[in-house]
Order: structure tokens, then sequence, then C-alpha cells
């Protein structure tokens, strides 16, 4: 007869807006907009020019990111200018973020991960031959 294990209480509490703050952080398009963002204040304009997207597509993940508290904007006149929230809070997430992946030797890119069968994605990469594997 197995004797049922004791369970330790959690070791930290989550809730839904952690749940918004790495879901906004899960978009690669959105950290290209914060790392733009860490080099200073930009409007909208600047931004959609810098990255070659629709000012929607940029509207739209800005308010993402303001959601979170991870940026802050500000008008003037016609224009709204964006700038990071806490640069030193999101600095040191972001550095945490890595530690965790290269102590845990895990730093799998998107497109790896997203093609992954153990995560829910297509078939792994190694489960097809390669080029040089198709010509021989």
């Amino acid at each position: 007869m197995a004797m049922p294990m004791e369970s330790s209480p959690p070791l930290f509490d989550v809730d839904e807006s952690q749940a918004a703050l790495f879901h906004a952080l899960a978009e690669p398009t959105r950290l290209t907009l914060l790392q733009h963002l860490s080099t200073g204040e930009h409007r909208v304009r600047d931004l959609v020019d810098h990255l070659h997207l629709a000012q929607s597509t940029v509207s739209k993940h800005l308010a993402c990111l303001r959601d979170c508290g991870l940026i802050r904007s500000r008008s003037e006149g016609r224009a709204s200018w964006f700038s990071l929230s806490d640069p030193e809070q999101l600095r040191s997430l972001l550095a945490m973020a890595a530690t965790m992946l290269s102590g845990a030797g895990a730093a799998p890119t998107i497109h790896e991960h997203l093609h992954d069968p153990r995560v829910g994605g297509g078939p792994a990469d190694d489960d097809f031959p390669s080029d040089e594997d198709r010509s021989s």
C-alpha cells in the first residue's frame, strides 16, 4: 500500500498580472520594441520607421506593453512619446531570465520551441533528413 506523499506549500504565488507580463515578454516584436525603447524615448512614428511595421501593429504592441506597466507614454501635441517605465528593473528581469536559461542548459530559439513536439509544436528538425542526407 502506497503512503501518500506530504506536499510542501508553494514557494511563490502567481496571479493574472504575472501571466500578462510574461505574455507581453513572450512576443519577439514586443521585445524588439523594449530593446529600442531602452535607447531612449521615441514617438510611434519613429518605431514604425525603425521596425518597418504598420502603425496599427506597433500601436497594438505598445498598448500591451503599457497595460503591463513595462512602458509609459506621454502626449506632446498630436504625438505620443513612449519610454520604459523602469529600465533597471526590466534589465534585471531579462538578466535573470538569461541566467535561468543558461543554468538549466536551455536556450531554445523560437523556431526550435515552435517545432518541438515535446512542447506541442511540430516534429523536431532532427526527425527529418537534412538537405545533405537527401542528396546522398
